[in-house]
C-alpha cells in the first residue's frame, strides 16, 4: 500500500477517535444526567448522549471562524459564575465542538487555546478531548506538546496510543514511533490492534528497516491482523520501499480481499523498484478484475509507459482516463504524469497542449512541464515558463522547481541565469534546503565561479556527504587540485562512510605527475572501500593514471579487469591517451582491443579518439583505414566521427577528402563548419575558407572567428579582418583569449601594429592570456622592434603570467630580427633555470638563426653540435641559410651534404647550395647540382604575391 493508503487508514482511526467515541466521564457536576463516574473507556458515543436543547447547541461550531469561536467561548467563560449546571454542561459540549473544529487546520496558537478551554471546563479527563488535542498539536508540528500531553494522561486506551504513534510518524520521529509501540506491548491492560500495526509498519517503511518490518509482519500473522486489507497494503508498501518487491508480491498474492489501494500499492512498488513491465502487467490484471481504476492507478500505468518508452500504451491510457472522467478534475496527478510521458517520449508539443488545457494546475504540473522542456532542449522556453510561474498568485516555485532549472544552468554554463535562480531561492526562502544549496554549489563550480561555490559551502550549517562531494568536484574540475585534496582530507576526518561519488570527485584532482603518489593512495582507499570491481571507479582510476603520465599502471589496471571490461573501459584508456598527447599508445590500445572483437566492438567514441590521434600524427593511411571501419560499422553517420574525419584529413593536407565528407554530411552542426574552415586555413587556402564562411548556416562562435581570422592573416586582407572584428565586438567575443590573440596576429601581419597594440592594451591585465602576450611579443619582433618585445616580456613576467615555449620562440625570433644577439643568448641560457621551460627544436632553430644572421657561423655550428639529441633537419637548414647569406661555401657544402641525406627531396636545400656556387663563381658545380635536381624530378613551388582587389 502506498502512502495514501496508510494515511487513509490513520485518518479513519483518528476520525473515529475524535467524532464517535467521546468519553462521558465528568466531575460531579455531570450527575444531573446520571452518567456514571466510573466510566474510563470510550464506551458511550457522543451522539448517543441526551443533549440539552439549549439554543447554543443549535449553532454548528465546526463552521465558526477562529475568531468567532474563541470570542463566543471566552464570553461564556466570563459569565460562568452566573449560570446554572445546565448551561455549564452546554458549555462543555460547545468546547468539545470547538476543539474538534481546531483539529481540522490547527496552528500552534489555536491548539494552545483549545488546550486552555479544555482545562477551564474540566475536559482534560475526557479521553476523546485529549486525543483531539494531541492530534491538533501534532498537525501543528508541535510534537513536543503532543508528547507532553500524552505523558500527563494516566489512563490511556489503544486509540490514544495510536494517535501518539501517528503523531510520531507525521513529525518524522520514526524511531520514537517504534519505541512507543514497544512500550505499548509492555503496557498491562491495553493491547494493540491492526491500526497500531499499520502505523508502525508505516514508520518502518520510512526508516527502510527491512528486519523490523519482517518482525511486524510476523506479529501481524500471529495476531490475525492480515485479514485487515489496510495492514496488508501497508506491508506491500513497506517491502517495496525496502527493495524487496518479491515479498510485496507474496503479500499481495496472499490477500483474500484486495481493494483498489492494494492494486495501487503493488503498482507503485513496481515503479519504485524500476520494474515498469511488472507494473503494467498488474494494471492489466486490475483492468480485468472488478476494481475500476482511479487517478492513482492511471498515474502508475502512465509512469510505467514513460519508463518503458511506450508512447502508444500511454496514449491508450490517456484515452481511458478521459473516458473515466479524470480530465479537467482537481485530481491532476494523472494529467501531470501524462505531461512527463509525452516529454520523455519526445512529443513535447502534446505535453504543451495538455498543460495549456489543464484547468487545475498545481506546482507539480508546472515542474513537470519545466522538466519536459529542459529534457527536449527547449531551454529558453523553460526559462520563460519559470518567469511566467513567478507571477502566479496561487502557485509559486518550490525546491523541486529550482532543482529542475539549476542543473540546466550548470550543464549549459549559464552563470547569469544561474545567479538569477539563486536570487529566486533567497527571495522565496527556499535556499535553506540542503539539496538546493548543493545544487547551487555544483552550478557555480561548473560555471567556473569557484569562489561563490566556496562561499555557499562554508555557509552550510549542517553539510552532508553530497555537499562535500560537490565542493571537492568543483575544485577538481577547475584546476584547484591542492584545495580539492585538502578538503578531501578534512572529509576523511568528519565522515566514516563514503560513496562512489566521493571517489569520482577527488580523482580528477590528480591531473599531473606531481599528484601521482596521491592518486595511488586514492587507489588503495578505493580498494579498501570495496569499489575495486566497480567499472566506473576503475575507468576513473585509469584516466587518473593517464593524466599523471603513468601509462604502464593504466594498462596494467585495464588488463586486470579485461575479462569484465566494457567498451567504456577501453574508451577511457584510448581517450585518455589521445587527450594527453600519447597518440601512438592510443593506437596500440585499439589494436589490443581488436584482438577479441566478439566481446568488445568500437563505438563512435572509440573512432572519434582514434581518428583524432591519426590527425595529430598526420597518419593519413591509418586515418583512411579508420574511415573504412566507420563505413563498415555504420558509424560514419555519427556527426562526431564526421567532424573528426574532416579535421584529420585537414591536418594531413587532404582538403578535398575533408570537403567531400563535409558536403555529403546531412546532419552538419556548427562544429562541422568550424572543422572545414580550419582545414582550409591550416592548408593556406584562406580564399576557400572565406568563401565557406560566407555560406555558414549557423551563428559563428569563437572557434569560427579564430579560423576565419587566420585566413584573413594569410591573405593579408585587412578589410575583411576589420569586418570580422566588428562581428567580434557585436557578439561580445573580444574577451576570449584566443580571439584576442588572433586579432593581434591579423593586425600585426597586415601592417597595423598600432591597432594591435591598442587591442592588447584595451584588455584588462588579469584577463590577458599567454596567447595574447605571445602574439604581441611576436608582433613587435615581426616589425623589428626587439627592445619593446623584451620590455613586454618582462611586463608579462611581472604580471604573474608564466612564459611558455611559444613565448620564448617569439622572444628569440624578435631578438634575431633586430640583431639583439647577446640578449637572445642570455634568454636562451636562462629558459630552463629561471622559467622552467625546456628547449625544443623550435628554440634551437631560433638560436641558430640568431647567431647566423649576426655572422657568428662557427658559434652556430658548435651550438648544433652540443645539442644533446640528434638535431632536426630544420636546425641545419637555418645554418645553411646563414651560410648562403654570408657566402661561407665551405661550411655550406658540409651542412648541405648532411641535409641531402636527411631530406633528399627538399628542393630548398639544393637551391641554397646552388646559389652559393653561383655567388662564388663556381658555375660548373651549380649546373651539376641543378641537373641532379632535374634527375630527381624536384620542382620549386612558384612564388606569388597577393593584393586585395575587392575580393568578395
Amino acid at each position: 500500500m502506498g502512502g495514501w493508503g496508510v494515511n487513509a487508514k490513520i485518518r479513519e482511526a483518528a476520525k473515529r477517535t475524535s467524532t464517535n467515541t467521546f468519553l462521558t466521564q465528568r466531575s460531579s457536576s455531570l450527575s444531573l444526567y446520571q452518567i456514571p463516574h466510573r466510566t474510563t473507556h470510550h464506551s458511550l458515543l457522543y451522539n448517543d448522549l441526551q443533549k440539552p436543547t439549549h439554543p447554543l447547541l443549535l449553532i454548528k461550531p465546526f463552521f465558526y471562524s477562529f475568531s468567532s469561536c474563541s470570542s463566543s467561548a471566552f464570553q461564556l467563560f466570563n459569565e460562568m459564575p452566573h449560570r446554572g449546571r445546565e448551561l455549564e454542561l452546554t458549555l462543555f459540549y460547545h468546547v468539545i465542538g470547538l476543539i474538534k473544529s481546531f483539529t481540522a487546520r490547527p496552528t500552534s496558537v489555536t491548539s494552545r487555546i483549545a488546550h486552555c478551554l479544555a482545562f477551564k471546563v474540566g475536559a482534560l479527563a475526557h479521553l476523546p478531548t485529549c486525543t483531539s488535542l494531541l492530534i491538533a498539536y501534532s498537525r501543528a508540528a508541535d510534537f513536543s506538546s503532543s508528547s507532553a500531553l500524552f505523558d500527563e494522561i494516566v489512563y490511556r486506551d489503544v486509540i490514544l496510543w495510536n494517535a501518539m504513534i501517528t503523531a510520531s510518524v507525521e513529525n518524522q520521529c520514526f524511531e520514537v514511533a517504534v519505541n512507543l509501540f514497544l512500550e505499548l506491548m509492555r503496557e498491562e491492560g491495553v493491547g494493540f490492534d491492526s491500526t497500531t500495526l499499520l502505523i508502525v509498519v508505516s514508520a518502518s517503511s520510512h526508516m527502510g528497516d527491512l528486519t523490523q518490518g519482517r518482525v511486524l509482519h510476523g506479529i501481524s500473522f500471529k495476531t490475525g491482523g492480515l485479514s485487515d486489507s489496510f495492514l496488508c497494503n501497508a506491508l506491500i508498501d513497506m517491502y517495496a520501499k525496502c527493495g524487496e518487491l518479491s515479498l510485496s508480491e507474496c503479500v499481495f498474492e496472499g490477500m483474500e480481499c484486495r481493494d483498489l489501494i492494494s492494486w495501487n500499492s503493488i503498482m507503485r512498488g513496481c515503479a519504485y523498484n524500476n520494474y515498469p513491465e511488472k507494473g503494467f502487467r498488474y494494471f492489466k490484471k486490475m483492468a480485468y478484475s472488478s476494481e475500476v481504476a482511479d487517478d492513482v492507478s492511471l498515474t502508475c500505468a502512465v509512469s510505467a509507459s514513460a519508463l518503458l518508452g511506450k508512447l502508444s500504451f500511454g496514449q491508450a491510457i490517456h484515452g481511458w482516463g478521459i473516458k473515466l472522467g479524470y480530465k479537467d478534475t482537481s485530481h491532476n496527478s494523472f494529467e501531470n504524469s501524462l505531461i512527463t510521458l509525452y516529454s520523455q517520449c519526445g512529443d513535447i508539443e502534446a505535453a504543451e497542449i495538455l498543460f495549456k488545457e489543464m484547468k487545475y494546475k498545481d506546482v507539480i504540473s508546472w515542474n513537470a512541464m519545466l522538466e519536459g522542456l529542459a529534457l527536449n532542449q527547449r531551454i529558453w522556453e523553460a526559462f520563460d515558463l519559470l518567469h511566467e510561474m513567478q507571477f502566479l498568485g496561487c502557485i509559486q516555485p518550490d525546491s523541486v522547481t529550482v532543482l529542475t532549472i539549476i542543473p540546466l544552468c550548470a550543464e549549459l554554463m549559464f552563470l547569469r541565469e544561474g545567479r538569477a535562480v539563486h536570487g529566486l531561492t533567497v527571495r522565496r526562502e527556499i535556499g535553506s534546503h540542503l539539496s538546493v544549496t548543493n545544487s547551487l554549489i555544483d552550478m557555480y563550480s561548473k560555471c567556473k565561479d569557484v569562489k561563490m561555490a566556496e562561499q555557499l559551502f562554508k555557509a552550510i550549517p549542517g553539510r552532508d556527504l553530497v555537499s562535500w562531494n560537490a565542493m571537492i568536484s568543483g575544485y577538481s574540475q577547475n584546476g584547484h587540485s591542492r584545495e580539492a585534496q585538502y578538503l578531501f582530507k578534512q572529509l576523511l576526518q568528519s565522515y566514516s562512510q563514503f560513496s562512489l561519488s566521493t571517489l569520482l570527485a577527488i580523482l580528477p584532482s590528480c591531473d599531473s605527475s606531481e599528484f601521482l603518489q596521491f592518486g595511488k593512495s586514492i587507489h588503495c582507499w578505493q580498494t579498501k572501500l570495496g569499489f575495486a570491481n566497480n567499472t566506473l571507479a576503475v575507468n576513473s582510476l585509469m584516466l587518473m593514471y593517464v593524466n599523471c603520465g603513468d601509462l604502464l599502471a593504466c594498462f596494467s589496471l585495464l588488463q586486470t579487469v579485461s575479462a569484465a571490461a566494457d567498451i567504456d573501459s577501453w574508451n577511457t584508456a584510448i581517450a585518455g591517451c589521445t587527450q594527453n598527447g600519447h597518440f601512438w599508445e592510443a593506437l596500440k590500445a585499439f589494436n589490443i582491443m581488436r584482438e577479441d572483437p566478439i566481446i568488445v566492438s568500437p563505438d563512435s567514441v572509440t573512432l572519434f579518439n582514434l581518428i583524432s590521434a591519426c590527425g595529430n600524427l598526420e597518419l593519413v593511411f591509418e586515418g583512411g583505414t579508420l574511415h573504412g571501419l566507420a563505413l563498415k560499422t555504420s558509424l560514419e553517420s555519427d556527426i562526431r566521427v564526421q567532424n573528426a574525419l574532416i579535421t584529420m584529413y585537414g591536418r594531413c593536407g587532404e582538403t578535398e577528402n575533408a570537403r567531400t565528407i563535409f558536403r555529403l554530411s546531412c546532419s552538419r552542426n556548427l562544429y562541422s563548419w568550424n572543422c572545414m574552415i580550419s582545414a582550409f586555413s591550416q592548408n593556406k587556402d584562406g580564399r576557400k575558407a572565406l568563401e565557406l564562411f560566407r555560406h555558414i548556416e549557423f551563428e559563428p562562435n569563437e572557434i569560427t572567428i579564430v579560423g576565419i581570422l587566420s585566413a584573413c592573416t594569410q591573405l593579408g586582407l585587412l578589410r575583411h579582418g576589420k569586418q570580422i572584428h566588428s562581428h567580434v565586438i557585436r557578439f561580445g567575443f573580444q574577451g576570449n583569449s584566443f580571439v584576442s590573440a588572433a586579432l593581434l596576429d591579423m593586425y600585426s601581419n597586415c601592417g597595423r601594429l598600432d591597432t594591435a597594440v591598442q587591442i592588447f592594451r584595451s584588455s584588462p591585465e588579469p584577463e590577458r592570456s599567454v596567447a595574447a602576450w605571445n602574439s604581441m611579443i611576436s608582433a613587435f619582433g615581426f616589425h623589428s622592434n626587439g627592445r619593446k618585445a623584451i620590455e613586454l616580456f618582462h611586463e608579462m613576467w611581472e604580471s604573474g603570467t608564466r612564459p611558455t615555449k611559444s613565448t620564448f620562440i617569439s622572444l628569440l625570433s624578435a631578438c634575431s630580427h633586430t640583431g639583439l644577439v647577446n640578449e637572445g643568448v642570455r634568454y636562451y641560457n636562462n629558459m630552463l633555470e629561471l622559467f622552467d621551460v625546456e628547449a625544443e627544436t623550435e628554440h634551437h632553430v631560433c638560436m641558430v638563426d640568431l647567431l647566423g644572421r649576426a655572422g657568428r657561423l662557427d658559434e652556430a655550428y658548435e651550438f648544433i653540435r652540443q645539442i644533446p639529441t640528434r638535431p632536426e633537419p630544420g636546425v641545419w637548414g637555418a645554418l645553411l641559410s646563414a651560410c648562403n647569406y654570408h657566402g661561407d661555401l665551405k661550411m655550406g657544402r658540409e651542412v648541405a651534404e648532411l641535409l641531402f641525406e636527411q631530406e633528399p627531396d627538399n628542393i630548398g636545400y639544393y637551391i641554397s647550395l646552388s646559389n652559393m656556387y653561383v655567388a662564388a663563381g663556381r658555375w660548373k658545380d651549380a649546373v651539376e647540382l641543378r641537373r641532379m635536381v632535374e634527375d630527381k624530378g624536384l620542382k620549386k613551388p612558384a612564388a606569388y604575391s597577393l593584393i586585395d582587389v575587392g575580393m568578395g
